[in-house]
């Protein structure tokens, strides 16, 4: 009898595939990390390479079942997420033509096209569509009908990552609202294309496959995907979504005024609203939940996950050593000495991602400022703090956009993701928020919306909000500390005037962006 269900997970730094039982336990997960190379011809492009990477997601899904023990027909169901705004071109055929990862920024000049046709367009399709052109797949495919003119011409069908692994496994392409909202090609209300906006940008506008609602249930493994992963053939198939949206599945927020932030590669904060309206300022993105009638205010900071591997693999390697003679987590061992440094770092900041704004994105150089020459105090752990701190600084300056935007803010947040994983950082969250913490069992969320999918599509469950109850498990719930609030009241309120300073020298052609928006 089928008793499990697969998600298979494609996210910024790493594709996974994980197992569930049907009453949410996590029984089995493989995980590989990729990267995405720049073409050096075209300073910021992100190339997402199709042939490697199914290679690994299909290893993954070996791997699970070799490791777990399972049989492929104990596997009731699979369902997909990926992350958002990456995109695939396929000819008529369904071949791979070209595809991008999720920050790809080598469309400057087709930005600047859109502008110079039209100073108000952006904010026109913000406006239906709740996306701009930082991140949406507007520019980007004006960019291969500019300097791929082959591959434009050739092209068929556009697609997102969750998408194309369910056409590996099934042979069936179609689109959900969840992840084509992020296009900003895609009407929120409808939750349908919007051809009529690819026309007036210049694009074909026969290039959109159907949309297919997130929990349907799509297609079933095909002979070539059961050779390809271990699958048994006719395995039902769902229809995914986004990653923060069946994140948001995935740890219970499936209801209007629900919050959840999600600690990976970048940190979203999610905000449920029972309205597809806009903000408008067009600093904060909206998008399509993966659930009906439910929409999602999305605040985006950039690269957390992305730094701390960074600062780990740059700063750390005696935790990684120890870390690997022991079997432990290199950042339990720097969380363990991170967490003797009074909160505040000793006044010490450190600048990454920006508060968002969508219409405006752009981050300054990376910095760390306000330090002395102490070593007793000022340490690679403080430094490590720091970057803990600041990271929760951004989530603060979140909440406070998004309620600036809909007048609303959630009595609690829902921490989830890998950084959820740290006591220490969702302490600081709490501290720093003021709002009490839930962590749950299952950190890996995002995977296990997926798995409630897949379970809500086969009939297994009777809604997704029957699958969260016979699911979602809380681990830990942290309540904010009063002091070290107080601490993180004067940090924030200098944080917000550091900022801008950092950005300022980056405007000036003095240092250089960690990260701008293409056209900016």
């Amino acid at each position: 009898m089928a008793k499990y269900l697969m998600a298979i997970d494609a996210g910024t730094g790493s594709v996974r595939a994980v197992v569930f039982s049907l009453d949410g336990t996590q029984v089995g997960c493989v995980q590989e990390e990729w990267t995405h190379k720049e073409d050096p011809r075209w300073p910021g492009s992100m190339d997402f390479d199709w042939t490697h990477n199914w290679d690994l997601a299909r290893g993954c899904v070996r791997r699970v079942l070799e490791e777990t023990g399972i049989a492929p027909g104990e596997i009731a169901a699979v369902s997909t997420t990926c992350m958002r705004e990456g995109i695939l071109l396929y000819d008529k055929d369904g071949n791979e033509l070209w595809a991008c990862a999720n920050v790809d920024a080598r469309s400057d000049d087709q930005v600047g096209q859109l502008i110079r046709l039209d100073p108000d367009l952006e904010k026109k399709i913000y406006a239906r569509s709740g996306q701009t052109y930082a991140l949406g797949a507007l520019p980007r495919i004006l960019w291969v009908r500019d300097n791929m003119p082959e591959v434009y011409e050739k092209t068929a069908a556009v697609g997102m990552f969750n998408d194309w692994l369910i056409y590996k496994l099934t042979g069936k392409l179609a689109v959900e609202p969840s992840n084509g909202s992020t296009t900003g090609i895609m009407d929120l209300q409808s939750r349908q294309w919007l051809p009529e906006i690819a026309a007036q940008c210049g694009l074909r506008s026969d290039i959109f496959p159907p949309v297919a609602e997130c929990g349907t249930l799509i297609a079933n493994v095909s002979a070539k995907g059961a050779a390809d992963t271990g699958l048994t053939e006719g395995t039902p198939v769902v229809v995914g979504g986004g990653d923060c949206q069946l994140g948001t599945i995935g740890v219970g927020a499936c209801k209007e005024g629900q919050a959840a932030v999600f600690g990976g590669s970048f940190w979203q904060y999610e905000f449920n609203t029972a309205s597809g309206k806009t903000d408008p300022g067009c600093r904060v993105r909206v998008n399509c939940h993966a659930v009906p009638d439910l929409w999602q205010y999305e605040a985006l900071a950039f690269k957390p996950g992305l730094v701390m591997r960074w600062f780990r693999d740059g700063f750390c390697q005696q935790e990684v050593a120890q870390a690997a003679e022991t079997g432990r987590d290199p950042y339990d061992l720097m969380n363990e000495k991170a967490k003797d440094i009074p909160a505040g770092s000793y006044g010490m900041q450190c600048c990454f991602s920006d508060t968002m704004n969508f219409i405006n994105w752009k981050h300054a150089s990376p910095t760390f400022t306000n330090f002395l020459l102490e070593p007793e105090k000022f340490n690679k752990y403080t430094f490590y703090r720091a970057i803990l701190e600041n990271t929760a600084l951004i989530l603060r300056s979140h909440i406070e956009l998004v309620k600036e935007a809909t007048g609303n803010e959630p009595e609690e947040l829902i921490f989830a993701g890998g950084a959820a994983k740290s006591a220490l950082w969702s302490q600081i969250v709490a501290d720093v928020t003021g709002k009490t913490v839930k962590v749950p069992v299952v950190k890996e969320a995002t995977a296990l919306g997926a798995a409630i999918l897949a379970g809500v599509g086969a009939g297994l469950y009777d809604s997704i909000e029957d699958a969260v109850a016979k699911t979602v498990k809380w681990d830990h719930t942290y309540t904010p500390n009063a002091a070290n609030k107080g601490v993180y009241d004067e940090l924030y309120a200098a944080w917000r005037k550091i900022y801008p300073v950092q950005l300022a020298l980056c405007d000036q052609g003095l240092t250089r962006n960690m990260w701008i928006a293409p056209g900016l």
